[in-house]
């Protein structure tokens, strides 16, 4: 039994907690806040923007601690789920792996660069996984997709399209969080440069225009450089839609034999699904693949902690979970960044 600790009980801690009761051969054993309250269950206001709140919960079977510190000297904890705001990643993972422990940190990885390699760099000097919870790959939608492409089932991926886009929400006036975040360029869009890194492989370089404020990506349309010359890969992704678009993704994959359609957001305050799941075939014929995996809310992140639970027991991370798939998504943010203000394609080699 792999016995998790949570570090940081806000709304990814209450996520990865309901997640984490679905597991098999995990299970989470400790919590740490600075709240007594949440200690004690009362976990009442914790509220996401996917959903239900949180209620009251039994903590009763659980080691609770207000130091992290005192966590990582807890034997018994295998694997630190830290769900801590993006600055506060950083001090968490790296105490983490020097204690020997396993880490699984939610994305992004780090907001600043330099942090990111550290953590890194101070997990494979421990010799301990460094897992991170970019966990759109284990939507099904998105999984089903990955896993078209890496059989080759359908051919060769010639060419990919990625969008993730919202509306300001009503706290992004306040830049000082827009900092904290990376803005959207980071906090959303890293999503999209993990997956399409996972999915055909890291660019060589990335050409993007788009709009930058204070420095950091508010919009973005960027093309990834290959060395392959015929695969045309490209994302639109950004916090400037109107307010009735609240939020879209979806992607548009052209492999030799198929092509794979998916759309869907909340606009108008509802979700709609401008086109479910799609496999396009040569013979003109259209279906809407077999999903498999849970449909609760927290399904694709049990899931992803299951992926972290079984690559613990068979010492084995997976590549959806890279610590460096992480921290190369980031790179590719930043790269992104610097060709918005420069007008010039950027290499990541």
């Amino acid at each position: 039994m792999v016995n998790i600790g949570i570090v940081g009980i806000g709304f990814m801690g209450y996520t990865h907690f309901t997640a984490a009761e679905h597991l098999n051969g995990g299970k989470v054993s400790a919590i740490c806040t600075r709240s007594q309250k949440k200690l004690d269950g009362d976990w009442t206001g914790i509220q996401g923007n996917f959903g239900p709140p949180a209620g009251q919960i039994d903590t009763s079977n659980l080691k609770k601690y207000t130091d992290f510190h005192e966590m990582l000297a807890d034997p018994d904890i295998d694997l630190i789920d830290i769900c801590l705001p993006p600055e506060m990643h950083e001090e968490v993972a790296v105490a983490a792996a020097k204690a020997g422990k396993a880490v699984f940190v939610e994305k992004p990885i780090a907001v600043e660069l330099d942090a990111a390699e550290r953590m890194v760099a101070a997990a494979n000097e421990a010799n301990v996984p460094l897992m991170v919870g970019q966990v759109l790959p284990f939507f099904p939608q998105f999984r089903w997709a990955a896993d078209a492409v890496r059989s080759g089932r359908y051919g060769k991926l010639k060419a990919a399209h990625f969008r993730r886009v919202i509306c300001p929400p009503d706290w992004s006036d306040d830049m000082s969080d827009f900092r904290n975040l990376g803005g959207w360029g980071i906090d959303l869009h890293i999503h999209d440069n993990h997956f399409l890194s996972l999915l055909c492989g890291v660019p060589q370089a990335v050409f993007s225009r788009g709009m930058l404020v204070d420095g950091f990506v508010n919009h973005v349309h960027s093309q990834y450089i290959y060395e392959t010359p015929d695969l045309a890969v490209s994302c639109v992704s950004g916090g400037i839609a109107a307010q009735g678009l609240q939020f879209a993704h979806g992607f548009e994959l052209y492999l030799e034999n198929a092509t794979v359609l998916y759309h869907a957001g909340t606009i108008g305050g509802e979700w709609v699904i401008d086109r479910p799941l799609s496999l396009v075939q040569q013979d003109g014929s259209v279906t809407e693949p077999e999903l498999t995996g849970g449909t609760e809310w927290y399904s694709a992140f049990t899931a992803e902690l299951q992926a972290a639970v079984d690559g613990l027991q068979s010492k084995t991370t997976p590549r959806a979970l890279s610590g460096e798939l992480a921290l190369d998504a980031l790179k590719l943010c930043y790269a992104e960044a610097e060709s918005i203000a420069s007008n010039k394609v950027v290499s990541l080699v």
